[in-house]
């Protein structure tokens, strides 16, 4: 991002509504999840996929390139855990291989998004 092209509010970020979304859809599917996974599993998922667009949100705020780089790697890190909580999931039966499909297709999306915005903002820096 160049001087005059920085973002104001976090909120204006595509990755971040994005990663807003993949937090929405993460709670809608662990709500069909076994009740005896609420306090594991499930809390796991849903505590990652809010870590994605809330570390967005705290590196945008901070207004330095680097610790908005820095938090936008904590954002990837909690990104590959949803993914992988989400595959442990499907072989767990907890969920099909249909419902975790679009929610995958998401986290490929956000993961190149983050890689770029990352690319970007040490280009600029």
């Amino acid at each position: 991002m160049n001087e005059g092209t920085r973002v104001q509010d976090y909120k204006q970020l595509l990755v971040w509504q994005k990663a807003m979304q993949l937090a929405e859809q993460i709670y809608q599917l662990t709500r069909g999840f076994p009740a005896d996974e609420r306090f594991a599993l499930v809390a796991q998922m849903r505590r990652a996929a809010v870590s994605v667009p809330s570390n967005i949100a705290e590196g945008q705020a901070r207004r330095t390139t680097g610790e908005f780089v820095r938090f936008l790697s904590h954002a990837q890190g909690s990104l590959a855990e949803v993914d992988t909580q989400l595959l442990l999931s499907v072989r767990l039966g907890f969920c099909s291989q249909s419902k975790a499909d679009p929610i995958l297709a998401l986290i490929v999306e956000l993961r190149k998004m983050l890689a770029s915005l990352r690319r970007k903002l040490v280009a600029d820096h």
